[in-house]
């Protein structure tokens, strides 16, 4: 769930925390400071009186800052900040109930317990399991952990980890190629974890900013983008639904040679079971595709080569990856998924994905148990697409988790094509292309061609304008107006083409301007207020009353708006695409049968939140 959403849903006092450390850090001089004083101008520069909309600007601006007061906390050894953060980041664990937080950090905490002893026991005897060379690195690691905790003891300090400790203590993993995993079992077998008070735990997260907590819904929630945050102090670089997305395009024999090179049982184990206890394990992103996979001696023009098929034939993308050292390609992949983890975008319509999600339940009797437990959800989770998209979990994201033999049981029992990628033939089945062009409304009237193409829209720029107005026509038809086709022709004229004509009775009628515009702000005022003023013209001459005129655009321009304002014959109101397309999404939770349209008389530039709060009184 994204910060805004989150900000407007706890209260002020459930807000305090975070705020105070975004103050701290505010009043510490960041990077960006200039920045934060724009945005907070307007306010008497006090966050506590900035909207959600700022306080998430606000953040973005000092994530860096952010993390480094997390990293401070690392310090204190007895808060398992690694234990819990590695809860927080899983998907589907940033919305959580307090007692389902317990229950996952209690099943952390045994987990570890059983992993440790065993691993104990593997260090201590000749008979390992573990390869000689890798007890070798692990020994090297216990060693210098043990020595960075113990030797306080003998200046009478307590036992602790310092900062500069730490960061030698990562350098080193990262020479020896530890996954997290490794790292947290080592460390916890030097300073074992003792079980805290969940009421302790949530305490502490949310004083150290990383979550909110409210009573009223007994939620933690962590923002999406703290999540991305805590994913770098944590030296994960995508989140494990994209590793998945890698690691499925890999054959078996790789999958099983990076889980021998870490140490991971895979007797009785299936190829998707091998695929998550990597994930798992933490194992680095970056060093699985520069090093894990490939043999010893492996050349890296081999390696390019081999990263280069993953981005066109396993990812199947197009474009081709950019980067000229192995470490600019692969730079490029994390860059490629956290831009598509950003993206809001759902691929499909919203419609669709709901469909999809219910024909997946009727079709598959164990899909909900798998979904519910491959993203650590509790069973009272209703699988709705309002609901995932807050855990940021779209549809390609359900579909990574079903085994090819459920997804071919699926595009048979759907009549979907079963040749090719059946996770795409899937998505192409489910996309439902009024409601996709209605999600993709303002990329049209920017005229956005390439974030079109991304979200599977192929148009020529030329046909760009006509299809503004045709979903202009279509959302207006849903919000319940009647879009009089045939009356429109009839007030036409060669010289005067009005957009939209819609019929109120008794004559009266609104009419619709649509513009598109590439760059941000329509500002051409003089031209399209003159072409209104003769729409309005012609229609009182056949005896009608233009009781409303709208201009409906993406975006306008500061000096259009109050132009427009002076403006009183026209009787002018203006609309951006992203406010009518919210207008309409809220209008679908009401039990109206048709818009009321006086609410559009009264703004200049109407303003969505007047008019939700209207209709669902």
């Amino acid at each position: 769930m994204k910060f805004e959403k989150i900000l407007e849903i706890v209260n002020s006092l459930e807000k305090n925390s975070f705020l105070k450390i975004i103050d701290y850090i505010k009043s510490s001089n960041p990077k960006n400071s200039k920045e934060i004083d724009k945005i907070l101008s307007d306010v008497s520069y006090d966050l506590k009186n900035a909207d959600s909309i700022n306080i998430a600007r606000v953040f973005n601006l000092i994530e860096n800052e952010f993390a480094e007061t997390v990293k401070e906390e690392f310090v204190n050894t007895t808060s398992q900040l690694d234990i819990l953060i590695d809860i927080l980041i899983k998907d589907g664990n940033n919305i959580l109930r307090q007692d389902w937080l317990a229950i996952l950090y209690e099943k952390e905490l045994k987990k570890i317990k059983i992993r440790t002893q065993n691993l104990n026991k593997q260090l201590g005897t000749d008979k390992s399991e573990i390869d000689e060379a890798r007890k070798r690195d692990y020994n090297i690691y216990k060693s210098c952990v043990e020595t960075a905790y113990t030797n306080d003891t003998g200046n009478n300090r307590d036992s602790k980890i310092t900062n500069d400790e730490l960061s030698i203590l990562i350098t080193l993993s990262q020479q020896l190629e530890l996954s997290q995993e490794e790292i947290k079992l080592i460390n916890y077998l030097i300073i074992p974890p003792q079980k805290l008070q969940i009421e302790n735990v949530i305490t502490m997260l949310k004083n150290i900013g990383v979550i909110f907590y409210s009573k009223k819904n007994n939620l933690i929630y962590v923002a999406d983008e703290v999540v991305r945050v805590l994913r770098k102090i944590r030296k994960k670089e995508v989140a494990d639904k994209y590793y998945r997305r890698i690691l499925k395009t890999f054959k078996e024999p790789q999958i099983n040679f990076v889980c021998r090179k870490h140490n991971i049982d895979i007797k009785e184990l299936d190829y998707e079971s091998k695929i998550k206890e990597i994930i798992k394990e933490g194992i680095s992103f970056s060093n699985l595709l520069q090093n894990e996979l490939h043999k010893d001696g492996t050349n890296l023009t081999d390696k390019k080569k081999f990263i280069n098929e993953i981005w066109e034939n396993g990812l199947k993308i197009n474009a081709s990856l950019k980067g000229v050292t192995i470490e600019e390609k692969i730079e490029n992949i994390i860059s490629y998924f956290e831009e598509l983890e950003k993206d809001e975008k759902v691929g499909i319509s919203i419609e669709g994905y709901d469909k999809l999600l219910i024909d997946l339940e009727t079709t598959l009797p164990t899909f909900k148990k798998s979904i519910l437990s491959e993203f650590e959800m509790s069973d009272d989770i209703v699988l709705n697409s309002n609901t995932l998209l807050d855990y940021n979990i779209k549809p390609r994201d359900i579909l990574d988790i079903l085994t090819i033999n459920d997804l071919k049981t699926f595009v048979v029992a759907q009549h979907i094509k079963s040749r090719g990628d059946l996770v795409i033939n899937i998505l192409e089945a489910y996309k439902d292309a009024e409601n996709l062009m209605i999600e993709s409304y303002e990329s049209i009237g920017f005229r956005n061609l390439a974030e079109l193409k991304e979200n599977g829209i192929l148009i020529k720029e030329s046909e760009l304008g006509l299809k503004f107005e045709e979903i202009t026509k279509t959302i207006f038809k849903k919000l319940g107006f009647n879009v009089d086709e045939a009356l429109k022709k009839n007030l036409n004229t060669a010289k005067n083409q009005i957009d939209i004509v819609l019929n109120l009775g008794n004559n009266d009628i609104i009419v619709i301007e649509c513009k598109t515009v590439k760059e941000s702000g329509y500002n051409k005022f003089s031209s399209v207020s003159r072409q209104i003023k003769s729409y309005v013209d012609t229609a009182s001459s056949k005896g009608f009353s233009v009781v409303k005129s709208l201009l409906i655009a993406p975006d306008f321009s500061d000096d259009f708006i109050n132009e427009c304002d002076l403006q009183f014959d026209i009787n002018l109101s203006l609309i951006t695409a992203g406010s009518l397309v919210n207008i309409l999404e809220g209008y679908k939770d009401t039990k109206l049968k048709q818009f009321p349209f006086q609410l559009l008389m009264k703004d200049v530039l109407i303003k969505e939140e007047r008019i939700l709060k209207a209709i669902k009184k």
